[in-house]
């Protein structure tokens, strides 16, 4: 039964969608060794998103089969060392910035010196070594700027050229992404399971209360109709009417020759052992007592007593 439930509960929650970028279908597609139904579920696009899939597709290949030749040229430039020295690139630096720098170097030696022989400084005096020290080193650190500058540059450079194959390949494996469906949300459906245990100690329960009920009722009249013994004038009085009785079956013979009786009250309760009161009725009728329905009831006290003692009494 609980097999059954999940069943139709996956059915019910196995709903086909369709949006205008694609669709969601379930089908039954056979079943288990034990008879539970498979299912399976496809997801198609819609024509334009099937459209852009395939042309991306067929993109991606292309830009694969180009990545394929660019790797391959990649991997000869990473196998080499970067070298960001380039004695050719100093070189020519050095020739344009001299190019430069020489004739503006020159022009500034020459205000220096005719400023010097102005102030009547002459060559080869404290002074006028002192002045051009400074001056020359003045030209070597602008030239040194020069290779620094000149030499960042050229690194940038060489660095841009290798890394820009890297930058191409990686452009070429970036693309545009077919629009995947978005479905709602299945409405859930929950079918709870069958509690058959339950059910089944439900059922022991209420057929157990419907026959203590019964059992009681019984007892009940009977204790009404045992409770007659006041009415009929003896408190030993006990209801023991054959038609009350059932299962009986003969076990011995008292004293004053009443035959004794295995029984059980059709009412219900264990095995009793007893006297028949028809068998009182024709030995001993003044041990009898009747209720209003003719049912006989046995005064045992009066019907087990001796035949000395029924005679003395």
């Amino acid at each position: 039964m609980n097999k059954e439930t999940a069943i139709t509960q996956y059915g019910l929650n196995a709903t086909n969608q369709v949006t205008p970028d694609g669709s969601l279908t379930y089908r039954q597609i056979g079943s288990w060794a034990d008879g539970t139904p498979r299912y399976e579920a496809t997801q198609a696009l819609s024509d334009a998103n099937r459209r852009i899939y395939d042309t991306t597709r067929q993109t991606q290949q292309n830009l694969a089969n180009i990545g394929e030749q660019q790797s391959a040229k990649i991997g000869n430039l990473l196998n080499t060392n970067f070298d960001p020295s380039n004695n050719d690139i100093e070189g020519r630096l050095w020739e344009l910035g001299r190019a430069r720098l020489d004739p503006l170097q020159a022009q500034q030696e020459n205000a220096l010196r005719t400023r010097l022989a102005n102030q009547g400084i002459a060559p080869g005096s404290a002074a006028f070594e002192a002045e051009m020290r400074s001056f020359n080193q003045g030209r070597n650190d602008q030239n040194n700027q020069l290779l620094l500058t000149g030499r960042q540059q050229a690194y940038n450079e060489l660095l841009t050229e290798r890394n820009q194959p890297l930058n191409e390949i990686s452009a070429l494996l970036s693309g545009s992404q077919v629009r995947q469906p978005a479905f709602a949300s299945t409405p859930q459906s929950s079918v709870a399971n069958v509690d058959y245990a339950g059910l089944v100690n439900a059922k022991h329960q209420a057929d157990l209360a419907a026959w203590q009920a019964e059992v009681n009722s019984q007892n009940a009249m009977m204790g009404g109709l045992f409770g007659l013994g006041g009415t009929l004038g003896a408190a030993a009085l006990k209801f023991s009417d054959p038609a009350l009785k059932t299962d009986i079956e003969k076990v011995g013979r008292l004293d004053n020759g009443l035959p004794v009786y295995r029984y059980r009250y059709r009412a219900g309760g264990p095995p009793e052992i007893g006297l028949m009161a028809d068998d009182v009725a024709r030995r001993r009728p003044e041990a009898i007592g009747r209720d209003a329905e003719g049912l006989m009831a046995v005064d045992y006290v009066k019907a087990t007593a001796s035949r000395k003692g029924r005679r003395n009494g």
